[in-house]
């Protein structure tokens, strides 16, 4: 009890919340689509320095409280460091060795107008499960698909809403995803087992935005385009683009079905990649590694370039150049910084007691399933209007309601699924939210112009809210 009575009230406790809410809209209005280079780490930093003041000078709680919770959260966060690091690995050396070029050239031969908005989503998608990143599918085949359907007459906003639709729906079950990984580490769900947990309700809202855009696409009218060739001329000329590449993705996806833990699954999608590279990129490489002709130094130093640098490749096409280029390792070291100043913070709120706090004044009433999910939903969405940030929403909505899970009996996976069902997807239908701001940038149209033609985001969060209704496999922790 005097333990509980050293906690601040949770009018106060929202104080740091509000201090990092009024940093970030700073932040955002100042560095726009730079915010996450280091304006927003910084925030989180001072947010959470003043937490850790208030609870030392305005409750007396002791530096060592907070140095456990940090010790705590940091511990719980350094696996999904070392994935992301991975993750940047296996884009890079897939892209090189021509994995991902491969799967555009097959992705693009399908596009028919008949089918054209229907084959967006379903390209947009696949790329996105490749390599693990809406925002990188958006800014190169994104790009590409906009401009095949302006030619074909469809309106942007349409076209847009199947590219993020399916781009969102490839980053959000991609084990090469950060935010899949940031929501699954910040619930504290194993990676693979919170991905197969939101098939059931990735599936189902995937299926209804398809459905919509076959039906679209099939009363639509408007002329065949060529537009596509500039896009597979170009890499055929650059790669070597053959079926047998499909074997590194059929090898990945066969160690996570067989469950091999993921850090393992990505070291050795990785070296196959690498190996690919080796067999069947090595110019590629060589250019990469600076050295003239194919010779074993270019190679080498290529493959590691591929795996730990930003890398590109001349294609003699710009458009096709920025789908190339890769980030490796290099890449992740923004995103992981971020998760460390996240962690930080919420380890204040934690280690004062402010989390708890806030919790205990939200959900004092909420017991059953679907007000559970339902505030876990409505408050993804609300992070991300109040934060402008998926990465903020997702680490602070698996932080405010993860307690309440465990209390009333339900596993992390739940919580998990409910967190990337509505702070991630829905992050890109707020125009001011960096996500909106970059896409609409990047596309060239307005927020609220694709906003109503997103279905997959749109349904993902009343999916969520809907399976949870029906009772559908909701798993109980085991008690003691």
């Amino acid at each position: 009890m005097e333990t509980a009575r050293k906690y601040p009230h949770w009018t106060i406790s929202c104080i740091p919340l509000v201090f990092l809410v009024g940093l970030l809209v700073l932040v955002i209005r100042y560095f726009g689509s730079d915010a996450l280079e280091g304006g927003s780490q910084v925030a989180l930093l001072l947010s959470a320095g003043l937490a850790i003041a208030i609870g030392i000078f305005g409750y007396r709680q002791s530096w060592k409280s907070f140095e456990k919770s940090i010790d705590d959260c940091f511990s719980s966060v350094a696996t999904s460091i070392l994935i992301l690091l991975l993750i940047g690995a296996v884009a890079g050396s897939w892209m090189v060795s021509g994995v991902v070029p491969t799967l555009v050239c097959y992705g693009l031969d399908i596009i028919s107008p008949r089918i054209f908005l229907f084959a967006t989503c379903a390209i947009a998608a696949v790329v996105a499960l490749m390599t693990g990143s809406s925002w990188t599918t958006i800014a190169t085949v994104g790009v590409a698909l906009l401009a095949i359907g302006n030619a074909l007459g469809y309106s942007p906003g349409w076209t847009a809403g199947a590219i993020i639709s399916g781009a969102y729906f490839g980053d959000k079950v991609s084990p090469l995803s950060d935010t899949t990984v940031l929501a699954s580490s910040s619930s504290g769900t194993d990676l693979f087992t919170h991905i197969r947990y939101m098939l059931l309700t990735t599936i189902p809202s995937i299926c209804v935005a398809l459905l919509v855009f076959l039906l679209v696409s099939i009363f639509h009218k408007g002329e065949s385009s060529l537009m596509t060739r500039e896009y597979t001329e170009a890499l055929q000329a650059t790669y070597n683009i053959r079926p047998i590449l499909l074997l590194v993705p059929i090898f990945t996806f066969y160690l996570i079905l067989r469950k091999v833990p993921a850090i393992l699954t990505l070291m050795l999608s990785a070296f196959a990649a690498g190996i690919a590279a080796i067999a069947f990129q090595p110019e590629q490489l060589c250019a990469i590694g600076g050295t003239d002709g194919v010779c074993f130094e270019g190679c080498y130093k290529g493959l590691m370039y591929s795996w730990f640098s930003s890398t590109g490749v001349d294609t003699g096409s710009e458009l096709v150049n920025n789908l190339t280029r890769t980030r490796g390792m290099q890449g992740m070291l923004n995103t992981i910084f971020l998760i460390l100043c996240a962690v930080t913070f919420g380890a204040a709120m934690t280690g004062s007691g402010m989390f708890q706090s806030i919790t205990e004044a939200l959900t004092r009433h909420i017991r059953r399933r679907v007000p559970t999910v339902g505030a876990t939903v409505m408050t993804g969405i609300a992070s991300n209007i109040i934060t402008g940030d998926q990465y903020l929403s997702i680490i602070l909505s698996a932080n405010l309601f993860r307690k309440l899970y465990e209390k009333n009996g339900y596993e992390n996976r739940l919580l998990s699924r409910s967190v990337e069902d509505s702070a991630t997807v829905c992050s890109v239908l707020i125009p001011w939210n960096s996500c909106g701001m970059t896409q609409a940038t990047v596309l060239g149209v307005a927020t609220m112009s694709y906003l109503p033609y997103c279905i997959f985001n749109l349904v993902s969060p009343l999916m969520s809210i809907l399976i949870a209704s029906l009772g559908i496999r909701i798993y109980h922790r085991p008690q003691n």
